[in-house]
């Protein structure tokens, strides 16, 4: 019996690159707030998801899986730093929306921003209906959704599938992804919904780590290197989920919202992110050479 080739090496490089994109995305916020003036934070906030948007489009026109799968990458993670976090902080600050404050000690637990963000679900269902409805995806969360259509429904949306650019998918997949985890804590974090120490909120995040491993072993499955970093978007987000979840109820120092005070820890986590992208981005240059 024939066993499948596994490419762990690989899948825990593209695991970890995204991986540590989340906190240091963090600390570039926290960053920005405490060094820029409110005026100039926003204004650099805005040039940055523009500037996010404008790296999936190059990304289009990048050769190579890889090198698109990285420019959509970095691209969705600027795009959703400052056209969607720095927006919803803009617009909470501005009209007065209060924090969430823990009854015991008075310190902040959720930030005005996110505590106005989940009401924008109805835009995440609205783009929702198209994937599931529209879109001929190797998603497999879609997919199972797609297999729960009546036959003549699923067959009619998979005819139609949207022009494939790996650019464009990672990015678009990384912001989705993104929201629809900041809306599901966010929900869960409610105490008129479920409330942060009931246990459904701890269910969520065990199947959230679950799902984690599962996609990971996708991963592992995989040999080319753009696809094992798009799995990676999900695998790393699911992850996060019980990772936030934990550093709300303080089981853990979450050190990316102390940048200042954990330099040394956040620059060894920068340093090695850097590595990490230069080291996938080459790798295809190195392969592709020897091949020729």
């Amino acid at each position: 019996m024939q066993t499948k080739q596994r490419y762990y090496g690989k899948a825990v490089a593209s695991f970890l690159l995204v991986l540590l994109m989340m906190p240091l995305g963090h600390a570039l916020m926290i960053i920005m707030e405490h060094t820029m003036s409110a005026q100039a934070m926003h204004r650099a906030a805005f040039a940055m998801g523009a500037a996010g948007l404008a790296a999936a489009i190059v990304g289009i026109f990048a050769k190579g899986d890889t090198r698109q799968t990285l420019w959509g990458l970095f691209g969705g993670m600027l795009f959703w730093t400052g056209w969607v976090e720095f927006l919803f902080m803009y617009f909470a600050n501005r009209f007065g929306t209060q924090p969430m404050l823990d009854p015991q000690t008075g310190e902040v637990v959720t930030r005005p921003e996110y505590l106005i963000m989940p009401a924008s679900f109805g835009f995440w269902m609205l783009i929702m209906v198209i994937y599931v409805f529209r879109c001929n995806t190797g998603c497999n969360f879609i997919r199972w959704w797609q297999r729960l259509l009546p036959a003549a429904v699923r067959d009619k949306a998979q005819a139609r599938p949207m022009a494939r650019h790996s650019s464009l998918v990672t990015f678009a997949e990384l912001v989705m992804i993104m929201w629809g985890s900041y809306l599901l804590l966010m929900f869960c974090y409610d105490p008129e919904f479920v409330g942060d120490s009931h246990p459904l909120t701890f269910v969520v995040g065990t199947c959230c780590l679950a799902g984690a491993v599962y996609v990971f072993r996708l991963m592992a499955r995989t040999s080319s290197t753009g696809a094992s970093i798009r799995l990676a978007i999900p695998a790393v987000i699911l992850f996060w989920t019980p990772v936030e979840i934990l550093g709300r109820l303080d089981f853990f120092r979450e050190i990316w919202i102390e940048p200042a005070r954990y330099k040394a820890p956040m620059s060894a986590i920068l340093t090695t992110f850097i590595v990490l992208a230069l080291y996938l981005w080459f790798r295809r240059i190195d392969r592709r050479n020897q091949r020729a």
